[in-house]
């Protein structure tokens, strides 16, 4: 009989560490690592293969981290078990990984996996009571290149648990935007269509941009915001720059892309001959479409201004919803509030501070509270500092009383107009 010999693995091996994974699945042995993970290891890490003359029978693949090493794939070809070759290609592995300073060489195998010999005959140690915990990241390594390219970014989780009372929209978001394109099967069963895209109104500083960041990290997908302004200064012109963007944002598994203050590239066309800007607002209406097609990505447009856009923009089949993002009711306020005094302002007045700043945006209220600190800061450093350990309920009524409210009383009465004329829930 032939003997075996192992050596390291070359570039024209990877498609013989490929069949030995898959083999490895199909007789019902789940992989610990995906093959991605193993095939990047076996270029980058260290790998090794067993081989009968030119036929490749078995591989180990190792990984580096610090001063331990895992086995992330080992396998041999069913009809050579029981030869030796697993215990050879871990020591292989182990005298590879040593020359890096390692001292602990790890596995991870699958529950399924009955044949431990191999492991055992090379010196490995079985731990008893050891439960295997993972997650699997939400964006991958190959889509981090085009979405740095984009400007955008994977959201830290929380975002959606951190923005403070707006219960209504809250739910009202986590209804028709979450559940569905987070349990897809669930929503197909029930015949609901995930949404593709969205419109988000109201007054400036309600928090449009937030709630699109919070249901991002919510689902964990991508956050790509696409700013006009900036695409307005690419060479290719801001319709041909619009369209690349799209493009790009093709490339992602997961996406949640905002178009923030849309009017600017969506206002009403008028006018002969067609403005300047016409043309990108109907490149805008062409990508919509296509944007639809593709499943797990939502396209959230945000206005201040939800008046001044274009009839066709707003369309049926367009939008799946149009939602109202309004001022901050008392609930809200508390908990906005709640957020900004620090544990050393004691005991402040909640009430009083929700009632004297009804007709804020959350905006306005961290100004406020940001203010009243500040103040308290100065008078606890200056000649006249008194006993007070952190803000008092006087340091936030006074810095209520001298904030500008950021939408005025007709902005309101507008936006209550414009959810009865164009919302869409």
């Amino acid at each position: 009989m032939t003997s075996w010999r192992i050596r390291d693995a070359h570039a024209e091996d990877l498609e013989d560490v490929v069949r030995l994974w898959e083999r490895s699945r199909a007789a019902g042995v789940e992989p610990v690592y995906a093959l991605a993970e193993v095939l990047t290891s076996a270029q980058e890490d260290i790998a090794v293969v067993a081989s009968l003359g030119e036929e490749i029978v078995g591989a180990a693949v190792g990984r580096r981290a610090h001063n331990q090493a895992w086995v992330v794939f080992h396998a041999v070809d069913e009809q050579w078990h029981g030869h030796g070759i697993g215990a050879g290609l871990l020591g292989a592995l182990e005298s590879r990984v040593a020359e890096h300073g390692v001292t602990m060489l790890s596995a991870l195998v699958p529950a399924e996996q009955d044949y431990l010999d191999a492991y055992r005959d090379a010196g490995f140690g079985e731990k008893k009571a050891v439960r295997y915990l993972e997650r699997r990241l939400p964006v991958q390594r190959e889509e981090r290149g085009p979405l740095a390219e984009l400007g955008g970014r994977v959201l830290p989780r929380g975002l959606w648990d951190a923005v403070g009372g707006m219960r209504h929209e809250k739910e009202l978001l986590e209804k028709r935007l979450v559940l569905p394109l987070a349990q897809p099967d669930l929503a197909d069963r029930f015949g609901v269509d995930p949404p593709r895209a969205v419109v988000l109104f109201g007054p400036p500083g309600t928090g449009k941009t937030t709630f699109a960041k919070a249901v991002a990290s919510r689902l964990e997908w991508s956050f790509v915001e696409v700013f006009p302004s900036r695409l307005a200064a690419d060479p290719k012109g801001l319709a041909g720059a619009l369209r690349e963007t799209f493009t790009q944002i093709d490339e992602l598994e997961h996406a949640v892309v905002l178009i923030d203050e849309v009017e600017e590239i969506a206002s009403h066309r008028r006018g002969d001959p067609p403005s300047p800007l016409q043309g990108v607002t109907n490149e805008l209406l062409k990508i919509i479409p296509a944007f639809r097609e593709r499943p797990d990505r939502l396209l959230v447009c945000a206005t201040n201004f939800i008046r001044s856009l274009d009839s066709a923009f707003l369309r049926h089949g367009r939008f799946d919803y149009v939602i109202p993002i309004g001022l901050p009711d008392g609930e809200a306020r508390a908990a906005i509030w709640e957020r900004f005094i620090p544990p050393a302002a004691g005991d402040v007045d909640l009430p009083a501070l929700v009632a004297a700043s009804d007709g804020f945006t959350p905006a306005d209220i961290e100004f406020a509270a940001r203010r009243a600190s500040q103040s308290a800061l100065e008078k606890a450093v200056g000649p006249e500092a008194g006993t007070a350990a952190g803000p008092t309920t006087t340091d936030y009524l006074e810095a209520i009383g001298s904030t500008r409210a950021t939408v005025a009383p007709e902005v309101v009465a507008e936006f209550q107009e414009d959810i009865e004329s164009v919302a869409r829930l």
